[in-house]
């Protein structure tokens, strides 16, 4: 990958259309100030004060935040909020980026999932405490499936690229149900050379007929051992993954395995590659930083780039993210050729 070539594709970013299907968390962190405690009244608890908020799209949210971030001209949300405060100022920072609301439903019968941060202020920085999490307990709606569906089958031939993240653990609960990740394995079916791909926490080895990525431990439940890694420096040893199973697909789509600092493994039918990570130095922040590989993976391959190519840019992606402290970072076009700029120099 060349500068020129990478920014051949970058270019190509704001004519694409690409819709993300999946679980949108709104990320609320709280900025707590220990020396401003007081003990509550009732209960004689401190009270914790906080001193400044920031909201901002997560899980599915992140990835489109990546996706505008890197130029992408038009975003569609597929997914469901809750009629509530969380889905007010989700829907405000997805606004905010120009992102499509019609295939966001709004239900009154759901939370809208969210990530609750308390961050102590500390004279080196902020310090994250125990998370709190507000996440839907029963099984989503069939009338809300049906309404996802159908939006999804709609909306299919107008876009470039199709990023699915399966975020919630507990079993359809979230948007990505069964019944959903079957009509969506049905559509790359039927579409095999639509850019469809899936990352998935729990349940990656359901899918079918689309690109699948994941980390080492998500994917290992895809994959099946081969003798000797090939010569990757070891990069498909430390995964532990070799050839994905094809489970009947004839035409098995690619598998992007990432590994950290290490970058990722590309799993192309008999072929193993391994991308190259991009070394950045520290402190860095991991969070959302597999989300940034995926938006760049999907805009890349929509652009025409080759699965290594892709494989690159999201991990170029990756390596600007990780370095922003606190927040769910994203990457600029522009941060992405210097971070390759460097790449190549080191």
């Amino acid at each position: 990958m060349t500068p020129h070539r990478l920014e051949s594709l970058l270019s190509r970013f704001a004519g694409l259309s690409v819709m993300v299907v999946g679980d949108f968390f709104l990320d609320k962190y709280l900025v707590l100030d220990p020396a401003l405690d007081e003990p509550s009244l009732e209960t004689g608890l401190a009270a914790r004060q906080v001193v400044a908020r920031r909201c901002m799209p997560g899980a599915a949210g992140t990835v489109v935040a990546n996706l505008h971030a890197l130029g992408v001209g038009d975003l569609l949300a597929v997914g469901v909020t809750g009629d509530d405060g969380e889905g007010y100022e989700l829907r405000q920072g997805l606004a905010a980026m120009g992102i499509r609301l019609d295939g966001l439903f709004e239900s009154t019968d759901r939370f809208t999932p969210t990530y609750i941060k308390p961050m102590n202020r500390e004279p080196g920085g902020e310090k994250e405490l125990s998370r709190i999490d507000i996440q839907n307990r029963t099984p989503t709606p069939r009338s809300l499936e049906d309404r996802l569906i159908e939006f999804m089958e709609d909306m299919m031939p107008v876009v470039d690229g199709v990023a699915v993240l399966d975020q919630v653990g507990r079993r359809n609960t979230g948007v990505v149900t069964d019944r959903v990740r079957d009509a969506i394995c049905r559509l790359g079916r039927d579409q095999p050379d639509k850019v469809i791909l899936a990352d998935s926490r729990e349940r990656i080895g359901n899918f079918r007929h689309v690109i699948r990525k994941g980390n080492r431990d998500e994917m290992r439940g895809v994959a099946e051992e081969t003798a000797q890694p090939g010569e990757m420096g070891g990069a498909d040893k430390k995964s532990g993954l070799g050839k994905t199973r094809g489970a009947g697909d004839e035409a098995a789509r690619p598998v992007f395995v990432t590994l950290g600092a290490d970058g990722l493994l590309l799993i192309d039918g008999e072929d193993r590659r391994h991308v190259p990570g991009v070394r950045v130095p520290g402190p860095v922040d991991t969070v959302g930083a597999g989300d940034s590989v995926t938006a760049g993976i999907v805009a890349s391959l929509a652009a025409g780039a080759t699965p290594m190519e892709a494989g690159l840019v999201g991990n170029l992606a990756a390596s600007v993210t990780v370095r922003q402290l606190g927040v769910t970072g994203t990457a600029s076009p522009a941060q992405l050729v210097e971070a390759l700029k460097t790449m190549m120099e080191a």
